[in-house]
This record gives structure tokens, sequence and C-alpha cells, in this order.
């Protein structure tokens, strides 16, 4: 399976950073293709505005959809967005790592949607949800939240996790397409001490060899990344 891991953080020592890693080495060991998304290594620009192109349909006018459609009809999308729509067409499965803030992704992985899942690639021409231009691939939101789980719950201060992703889940990934897995969320990583950080990965690396698939052997619990540091 070819694997696309979209990373938000930027933070190197963060428990999203580890949570890459080991992603990156559980998957590789068991026979996928790995490739990453490091949006803020890569400083990629969330804002999306006519540097997006570089055809021109209405020199006077920046209408969103109608410069996507001309552009997708006569090459002329910017390099970094085709750079990560190629991305998006090789995966199988699409990985977004993201601390959640302000109950949502952060601006620059927002953002990246925003440029990248454009109109005659991502959706469009009445395909979407079960029609969507990128249905057959699958996705999966990894996330840490400051807070515990029951706060995230019905009957938690603020809400239910389900709903709090439910417009990343509808509105985004199972419009354009996408078969959508469960989030994998972990829960206050930075209260948490060394071992039970461990446990989060090895439970991360269960849940990745499900998604993704395993191979007949596995090696013992692999211990890339487990030393995961205190930022979630």
């Amino acid at each position: 399976m070819n694997v696309l891991i979209v990373y938000a953080h930027h933070e190197p020592t963060s428990f999203n950073a580890a949570m890459v890693s080991h992603a990156t080495s559980v998957l590789t060991v068991a026979g996928h293709s790995v490739r990453l998304s490091d949006l803020y290594a890569i400083e990629f620009n969330p804002v999306s505005d006519r540097r997006n192109f570089t055809t021109v349909a209405n020199a006077e006018r920046l209408d969103q959809q109608a410069e996507e459609r001309h552009a997708a009809l006569n090459g002329g999308f910017a390099d970094d967005i085709l750079e990560e729509m190629s991305k998006v067409a090789w995966c199988d499965l699409i990985i977004f790592q993201f601390p959640l803030w302000w109950m949502g992704m952060p601006a620059i992985m927002k953002g990246w949607i925003d440029r990248v899942f454009a109109l005659k690639f991502a959706y469009g021409d009445g395909r979407w949800f079960e029609r969507g231009w990128l249905v057959g691939k699958q996705a999966m939101l990894a996330l840490t939240v400051g807070g515990t789980e029951q706060t995230y719950s019905g009957e938690g201060m603020y809400g239910s996790i389900d709903a709090i992703v439910e417009p990343i889940h509808h509105g985004i990934l199972s419009f354009v397409g996408f078969s959508v897995n469960d989030p994998f969320v972990v829960y206050g990583p930075g209260r948490m001490d060394d071992v039970a950080r461990a446990d989060e990965l090895h439970r991360f690396e269960i849940r990745l060899l499900e998604v993704a698939g395993s191979p007949d052997t596995m090696p013992m619990r692999s211990r890339v990344g487990q030393r995961a540091e205190r930022n979630h």
C-alpha cells in the first residue's frame, strides 16, 4: 500500500513528531511505501490566491473555482500544488497527523487542503461523496488533544471528539471520495510519562497495521520513536 502522511506540527520533539516517525518505521517494515508532507519543514504556503496558478482565466476577478477549472484544463497549477497533488494521486491511504487547535486542524493543514483539493482534481462536475474524484482511497486522522478522554466525551466540556472531527470527515474527506477510518486520538500526551507515551505509540502501531495491513510475520514491538517528548 502507498501511504501519504500529511503532517502539521512545528516542534521536532513533539509527540506528533514521534507518531510520524513511528508510523513511517512501522509501515515501512510492514512492506508499505511511505511519503511524507511535513508542512512546516517544507514551509508550505497555506494562502490560496493567484499564486496557486501559472495560468489566468480572468485577470480582473479571482473566482477560485473558475481558475482551478482553467488550470486543470490547461496545466496551470503552481509547482508546489502539483507536487502535493502527485502525492495524493499516488497514495492508497492518506493520514493527517496534527494537534487539535481550537477544535480543528492547524491553519497550515487547512490551507494545504484549500489549495490541493482543487476542482477537477478532488471534486466537481457532479462528482462528490461516493462519486468523488478520490474514491477508492482511504483517509484517517491521527491527532493529539490537550485534554483527557472524558473532557472530549459526550458528557465532557468540549463535547464528543467524533462530533468535533465530523466536519473534516464528512465535509472534506468523504466529500471528495475517501473511505474514512475512525480517528486515532491521543489524549493529553503532555501529561504522560515516557512509559505511557510508549504505550500510545504501540497502540498507534496496532491501529496502523489494522488499517494498512501487515505482513504474515511482524517483528517484536518496534522501539522506534518510543522516546517521545512531552509536547503534544
